[in-house]
């Protein structure tokens, strides 16, 4: 019985792995649409968490989706940069700027494979990014670009904690698809998923917040970058 559960749940997030690629890419242009709806709305007050977080020096976004954290941070007079790995997803992101009057600085490539200078940059961030965050060339490259002391800054996951029917429906899919591990955030568990030692052992010194919003809970995690006793082609 749990063999086939199992295989169910497998089964489920394949096709959900499959969907959000092509949802990133093929259909970018449902993208707000598909994401306001499995997190019953919260899904732009969930990426705007990072905002208070982020100083007014010079910061590198990955993976800006549609732009619209570009927007709001650009609007602070915060100089910002964003790259994505698809191209559908970096031009939505160019319109929304150029829509919103805002200098658009979009950039098309991969985090494993920066196309910026050395400790070019005072702050690295990501929202719900994929499984590139915690690639070791993406650690590698955004230790490089970052200035001593700057901070690598990812929101990877939320948690409905809300009651109504809708809430919990919401809850079960994000549970079902792997959008949020199985465990309770409170419990510390939380370093099964990001472990700090493997984060810190390229070069950052970490630390975990969750932040509590009406019916929803979010993972902060903030990385900042240390001078490490080995050079950077050992991190690489």
């Amino acid at each position: 019985m749990n063999t086939n559960k199992s295989l169910i749940h497998q089964t489920i997030r394949s096709f959900f792995k499959l969907f959000f690629r092509l949802l990133y890419h093929e259909f970018a242009w449902t993208y707000d649409w598909v994401a306001a709806i499995v997190s019953v709305g919260r899904w732009k007050s969930w990426t705007y968490c990072v905002l208070p977080y982020l100083s007014n020096g010079k910061v590198l976004e990955l993976g800006p989706g549609p732009g619209h954290l570009q927007v709001d941070i650009t609007q602070r007079g915060i100089l910002s940069f964003g790259l994505d790995a698809s191209w559908q997803m970096a031009r939505q992101a160019s319109k929304r700027l150029q829509k919103n009057s805002v200098p658009g600085k979009i950039c098309l490539g991969r985090s494993q494979a920066l196309p910026y200078a050395s400790e070019e940059f005072d702050q690295v961030v990501a929202t719900f990014p994929s499984e590139y965050i915690i690639d070791p060339q993406t650690l590698a490259q955004t230790w490089r670009v970052l200035k001593v002391g700057g901070e690598l800054i990812v929101l990877p996951l939320a948690w409905i904690t809300g009651k109504k029917w809708w809430d919990r429906l919401a809850a079960g899919l994000f549970r079902i698809t792997g959008q949020t591990p199985n465990i309770d955030p409170e419990s510390g568990a939380i370093e099964e998923f990001i472990p700090e030692e493997f984060i810190k052992k390229f070069g950052f010194n970490t630390s975990n917040e969750i932040i509590q919003l009406p019916s929803s809970k979010v993972l902060l995690i903030r990385a900042t970058k240390i001078i490490p006793g080995r050079n950077q082609e050992e991190l690489g």
